[in-house]
């Protein structure tokens, strides 16, 4: 297991320079810049305001200092800096360049806790249409009920989640105002946006966990178990469940990456200030601290997220050894 968890923690510091470099050479070489937007300002105060984000640095220095903390002066030198951020190596990342006199490290403490709230609303949305809708059809192979599930479950895979969201909207939020159209902050708020980006993954854990449950009810364990009187339901929760949740655990590191993507489109529909808003506003305004930030949250919570589903898979399923899968 130590070894395991060091490979992935080597991989994990690769991968966060890869993603760290890859970006900040993008948005350097995306035309325009974090202020283009704005109405031309006299060569004086352009100056001063790069100046003030240090965008009149050479890219180098630049890219240096988002690894930081390295403090150089403006020689390129090592030296005692108090106007510079601390880097990504002290968790520090730096000031917004379009909210003004705020770091990034406030905007994200702000809006993870909501868009955190929102993916485990979705992941909770798609196990339990996935393994409620799997569970149903692989017990009654062939009937109606395994043809409603299967034809539900194609129409899931068939919609993206904006339009998902879109007819949720206008069913329950306009025809039947069940719930608010948009916003944030109390329960109900919460309900339409985490069924659209969840639904679509129920989908996929429901063939999934179909076609593992078919497979473990054939199992020889399994049918010596139904030989000797055990009663039905002990069955599958004893003896099927465990088989048939391996592929389901498998997939969660995926579900959870997609989910992680698809709630910038959701948090722009509902208007939820999540942190996919901001990375989506980020890129727009050039803002390169902010997009590099959230950049950053997402690959360590895809990576934790993945690390997880490995762990609880190891532990499910005994014969999986993850010292050779590292």
């Amino acid at each position: 297991m130590r070894r395991f968890l060091l490979r992935r923690a080597l991989w994990f510091a690769l991968t966060v320079w890869a993603v760290v470099t890859i970006s900040f050479v993008l948005m350097r070489n995306v035309p325009g810049g974090p202020f283009s937007a704005e109405r031309k300002l006299h060569p004086t105060v352009e100056a001063a305001v790069n100046a003030r984000y240090h965008l009149d640095w050479p890219a180098w220095r630049q890219y240096l200092q988002t690894l930081g903390p390295l403090n150089l002066d403006e020689h390129g030198v090592f030296g005692d800096r108090s106007d510079v951020f601390g880097g990504i190596l002290a968790l520090d990342l730096g000031p917004s360049l379009q909210h003004r006199d705020v770091s990034v490290n406030e905007l994200v403490a702000q809006s993870l806790p909501v868009s955190a709230a929102l993916g485990a609303a979705a992941l909770f949305w798609a196990l339990l249409l996935g393994i409620g809708g799997g569970l149903v059809s692989a017990l009654r192979p062939g009937t109606a009920l395994d043809t409603l599930a299967r034809v539900l479950s194609t129409l899931g895979l068939s919609l993206p989640n904006f339009i998902v969201a879109s007819l949720l909207v206008l069913a329950l939020a306009v025809a039947v105002p069940l719930f608010p159209v948009a916003g944030w902050g109390s329960f109900s708020h919460l309900v339409l946006p985490s069924f659209a980006l969840g639904a679509p993954f129920g989908a996929y854990v429901a063939r999934l966990f179909r076609a593992g449950l078919l497979e473990t009810l054939s199992q020889d364990y399994v049918r010596t178990a139904r030989a000797k009187g055990v009663p039905a339901h002990q069955v599958v929760l004893r003896h099927a469940l465990p088989g048939a949740l391996v592929p389901v655990i498998s997939f969660l590191g995926t579900a959870a990456a997609g989910i992680l993507t698809g709630s910038l489109v959701i948090e722009r529909i509902f208007t939820i200030p999540g942190t996919g808003s901001h990375f989506v506003a980020g890129a727009l305004n050039r803002d390169y601290a902010l997009a590099m930030g959230v950049t950053l949250v997402y690959t360590v919570a895809v990576y934790g997220l993945n690390l997880l589903v490995d762990l609880a898979y190891a532990v499910i399923d005994p014969r999986v050894d993850l010292e050779k899968e590292a």
